[in-house]
């Protein structure tokens, strides 16, 4: 059976990610059956509408096959480029789909799994949903149009999600700007049959429901108060600073991720919110990704965290008071001719 089912039937072109036993971690050869798919299906007189769902009960998608970037980051870290120029591409054309685009983001949905999701039209959440960017605990940085994403949520929430990797729930992710609407997961079937005689809206007011409520959007004030500024060390002296018992612990989470992965990702984040388009953030992400390859923390994240799971970490440097701003500046040098280059691409698809 393939690892990604793609099937026409009632108006519904339907994509299922089908890895379950990895929680359907997205590799190359997964996207380069996607795309063309989705390609053909924004023309397709017989399809309608998208729907995009994982298989097995764990989640749409645990991220991307980190063990293969770890191996190919050892050998080179060619596949891995172009692994995340298409996967890129393929995000961007998600987010363009001119039909209507359906993503159950039903339990874990991380990293690459928030690329085939979060800039879908129509996103749909479960009470099983854990929403996360936890790219920072392997030496990486937030990808897939993620800084796109997280610098657009309200204040500075989207700040502390990227640098701690905490978990959104469904309240959470439509709060934060990263799912639309809420559908109890023992509905979903009912919903996707519905899909087939009336319109998405239709069926989205028929089984949607209240999501539960937000467990972040409550604590915005101490959130952007200790998130404020460009300087990690002054992130977490402000948290560890504060009164407040969640802030104390974010300063507590962040301390154990990548510094310079953090630096990193506090700039995304910081250039992604003035950067004007999905595709501009993209081609700056892409940059970043294969800085990252010839970087000591990505191959030594994913050691410790995947690979040989001794969760001990070596990171170099090992501060954040040690990462220095030519650290950082290495990660956003161009790529010449090896530029992803989407954002051109947009902008003359729009002239002509």
């Amino acid at each position: 059976m393939s690892d990604v089912i793609l099937e026409v039937s009632g108006g519904i072109g339907r994509i299922t990610l089908n890895r379950p036993k990895a929680i359907n971690a997205l590799d190359h050869a997964m996207v380069r059956e996607i795309a063309p798919a989705l390609a053909q299906w924004a023309t397709d007189d017989a399809v309608d509408v998208v729907l995009l769902t994982g298989a097995g009960e764990r989640g749409l998608c645990a991220g991307g096959d980190i063990v293969s970037i770890y191996h190919d980051a050892k050998d080179g870290g060619s596949g891995s480029k172009e692994f995340w120029r298409e996967e890129y591409i393929l995000n961007a054309a998600i987010a363009r789909f001119p039909k209507p685009f359906v993503a159950i983001m039903d339990g874990i949905v991380m990293g690459g799994g928030v690329g085939l999701s979060a800039h879908a039209n129509t996103r749909i959440v479960t009470e099983r949903s854990k929403i996360a960017m936890p790219e920072v605990g392997i030496g990486f940085v937030p990808d897939v149009g993620g800084t796109y994403l997280l610098s657009r949520a309200p204040g500075e929430i989207g700040t502390h999600f990227a640098l701690t990797t905490a978990r959104m729930n469904a309240g959470d992710a439509i709060a934060v700007g990263f799912a639309d609407h809420y559908i109890p997961s023992d509905k979903l079937e009912d919903f996707y049959s519905a899909l087939e005689t009336v319109s998405v809206g239709e069926a989205v007011a028929t089984f949607s429901e209240p999501a539960p409520e937000s467990t972040i959007a409550g604590q915005q004030g101490w959130i952007d108060e200790c998130y404020a500024g460009d300087d990690v060390q002054g992130i977490v002296d402000a948290l560890a600073a504060s009164t407040v018992p969640e802030a104390q612990k974010s300063a507590e989470d962040i301390a154990s991720k990548s510094p310079v992965s953090l630096a990193v990702t506090l700039r995304s984040l910081r250039r992604a919110a003035t950067l004007p388009t999905l595709e501009s953030v993209l081609d700056e992400e892409y940059r970043v990704s294969v800085a990252s390859l010839s970087s000591h923390d990505l191959v030594e994240g994913i050691r410790a965290q995947v690979v040989e799971k001794d969760r001990n970490p070596q990171w170099q440097p090992r501060t954040s008071a040690d990462v220095t701003p030519e650290d950082v500046d290495r990660y956003f040098a161009p790529l010449g001719d090896a530029e992803l280059g989407l954002s051109n691409a947009h902008t003359e698809g729009e002239q002509s």
